[in-house]
């Protein structure tokens, strides 16, 4: 599954915090298209083209807008906004993505993971759940999962769910 090709992306990336440090391979938009394009290749589709906002936070908005969307103390790593279902003429709004960038990097050295590997499993994550997806339950849990971890292995990197 390749994650350079597919659908056109307009993706406008918002970096509004100096707490981490941005891995150097970090290339969101080969991570959106891997995932728009495996949601497509499992729906039996087309992936469509359209727009995305991802917004790279500190602790702080982190915190703030995990309190105020999900009544939940503390940063996340990651919260997803999708965005509104248009006219099928018009194009697709996926939404908004923000990450926390000192919980992800933290949460890579605790589980020993890559940090570009963890972050970009953290984008996938979130644009399937602009996507629809959900873990919810055991059942819908193990379809997200799955899904993760085919397009993360198409893009060479190793199941996040599978500790090295």
């Amino acid at each position: 599954m390749a994650g350079d090709s597919g659908p056109a992306l307009d993706l406008e990336i918002q970096l509004v915090t100096d707490e981490c440090v941005l891995p150097a391979d970090a290339d969101f938009a080969t991570w959106i298209r891997a995932a728009l394009n495996g949601v497509a290749e499992a729906r039996s589709g087309e992936a469509a083209g359209g727009a995305m906002t991802l917004r790279l936070v500190g602790l702080e908005e982190g915190a703030d807008l995990n309190s105020t969307w999900r009544k939940k103390a503390g940063p996340t790593n990651v919260l997803a906004f999708p965005g509104p279902r248009l006219q099928a003429d018009l194009p697709v709004e996926y939404g908004d993505l923000v990450i926390c960038l000192p919980v992800v990097s933290h949460e890579a050295a605790d589980q020993g993971k890559d940090p570009g590997h963890h972050l970009a499993h953290l984008v996938v994550h979130g644009t399937l759940h602009l996507l629809g997806f959900t873990h919810d339950d055991p059942a819908t849990a193990a379809q997200m999962e799955a899904l993760e971890t085919r397009v993360l292995l198409g893009l060479g990197i190793p199941d996040p769910y599978v500790m090295q």
